[in-house]
C-alpha cells in the first residue's frame, strides 16, 4: 500500500467516526490505522482503526469498514504462554456489520469475497446491538452498504499471535 492511499484511507475513516459520532482526540486522529493485510485490495479486504487502550489485561478499539470491505477469517488463539486467546466484544455504532461465526451455515456463503473463508453462520448487528467472540473461535465480518463503525471491548490483543486462514494475509500493513 502507498503512503498516498494509506493517507486517503485514514482520512475517509474520519469521516466515518463522524457519522457514528465517535469523537476522537487529535493524536487518535493522526494514528488511524490503516490494515490492507499484505493482499493490496484495501477497498474489498481491509481494515481502519483505532486502539484507545491495550494493556496487559484488556483492550479497546474504535473499527472502521468502508462499504462491503471485509477483515478476513482468523482466529485468537491460546497464547504462547498458556494464557487464552482474545475474548472480544462487538458493538456496532453506525451502518450494518455481517459478522460470521463458527456454527451451523445460515446464510448464502456469496458475501464472502476472494479468500479463504469457511464459516458462515451470520450474525447481523445494527447500530446498539453488539455479539461476544470467544477466544479460538474463527470468524470474520464485513460492512452493508452504508460502510460500519464497530467498538471492540477485549482481553489484551497481540496481533501478532492471531491466525488467519489464509496463509498470503499479513496482519501489519507494509507502507511503500
Amino acid at each position: 500500500m502507498t503512503k498516498k492511499e494509506y493517507n486517503e484511507a485514514a482520512a475517509k475513516a474520519l469521516t466515518y467516526f463522524e457519522k457514528a459520532a465517535i469523537v476522537l482526540n487529535e493524536e487518535e486522529k493522526r494514528t488511524v490505522e490503516v490494515a490492507d493485510f499484505g493482499l493490496g485490495r484495501l477497498l474489498e479486504t481491509g481494515l481502519q482503526l483505532v486502539t484507545y487502550v491495550n494493556n496487559d489485561r484488556y483492550c479497546a478499539k474504535e473499527m472502521v469498514l468502508f462499504p462491503h470491505q471485509t477483515c478476513p477469517e482468523h482466529l485468537h488463539p491460546q497464547r504462547a504462554d498458556g494464557a487464552p486467546g482474545k475474548r472480544e466484544t462487538f458493538r456496532c455504532r453506525y451502518g450494518r456489520v455481517y459478522l460470521y461465526v463458527e456454527g451451523a451455515q445460515n446464510c448464502d456463503a456469496s458475501r464472502a469475497p476472494a479468500g479463504v473463508y469457511t464459516v458462515f453462520h451470520e450474525i447481523v448487528l445494527t447500530p446498539g446491538e453488539q455479539y461476544t467472540i470467544e477466544a479460538g473461535t474463527k470468524h470474520w465480518f464485513t460492512a452493508g452498504e452504508d460502510g460500519a463503525v464497530i467498538s471492540e471491548f477485549s482481553s489484551n490483543s497481540q496481533d501478532e499471535s492471531d491466525i488467519f486462514s489464509d496463509p498470503a494475509i499479513v496482519r501489519i500493513p507494509e507502507i511503500e
